[in-house]
């Protein structure tokens, strides 16, 4: 019991710095499942073009960020840049590692999503005159979308587990004020325990979040 009440003491007093941390987790993992949202549409629209060197250009991307760790990405960016004369703040070298991998997750799913769409839909909207970013814009992409919702959702999770990782580029988020805490007093069962507890009630949120979203989105012949 004394080990659990020295490690609440240090706790509470490293809370301001700990709080601190899940605000900076919470900021990052929304910008990026935001821009690696928007940045996976386009690339997805992309990989439908009609041309196909455009085809096979985005489908390179989605291969190789796919391929590539996350990890090698944002080490390679900070502390591989400089050696070239170019710093990047921790942030943004986060932002844009994560935006670039995690567009390439969203646009895999939603071209999967897509060949699980009726070709005659789109034979009929070009026979009603239709363009292409129309057919995209009314057609396939509200319909990718809706049956893509558990992918994304998937995506989200973990946009906020990996953003742990952005301690390993001098981040200074959550999991990285929770090291901070364990390396004071030494517990780092509890310390570990009590950031896994924070990222599951976190994961549940999102989760309850999607379902709601899920059953307000329906699309005919999609079901509920």
């Amino acid at each position: 019991m004394g080990g659990w009440a020295s490690f609440q003491r240090d706790l509470v007093e490293q809370l301001p710095l700990i709080l601190a941390g899940l605000r900076q987790t919470l900021e990052l993992t929304g910008v990026i499942s935001v821009t690696g949202f928007l940045f996976g549409v386009v690339v997805f629209y992309l990989s439908v073009s009609r041309h196909r060197i455009i085809q096979t250009l985005t489908r390179a991307y989605i291969s190789f960020f796919i391929g590539t760790p996350l990890i090698v990405l944002l080490f390679l960016m900070y502390y591989g840049l400089p050696q070239w004369g170019l710093k990047i703040p921790s942030f943004w070298v986060a932002v844009i590692g994560f935006t670039m991998n995690v567009a390439a997750y969203h646009a895999a799913y939603l071209t999967t999503a897509f060949h699980g769409l009726d070709p005659a839909e789109m034979e009929a909207a070009r026979a009603q005159g239709f363009g292409h970013f129309q057919i995209f814009r009314l057609i396939i992409l509200p319909q990718v979308l809706r049956s893509s919702i558990p992918a994304l959702t998937n995506q989200c999770i973990g946009n906020l587990k990996d953003s742990s990782v952005a301690f390993l580029i001098q981040y200074t988020e959550f999991f990285a004020r929770v090291q901070e805490l364990a390396s004071t007093n030494f517990q780092f069962f509890k310390a570990y325990l009590f950031a896994a507890s924070v990222y599951l009630l976190l994961v549940s949120v999102i989760v309850v979040a999607a379902r709601q979203l899920e059953r307000r989105i329906w699309l005919p012949g999609l079901g509920r």
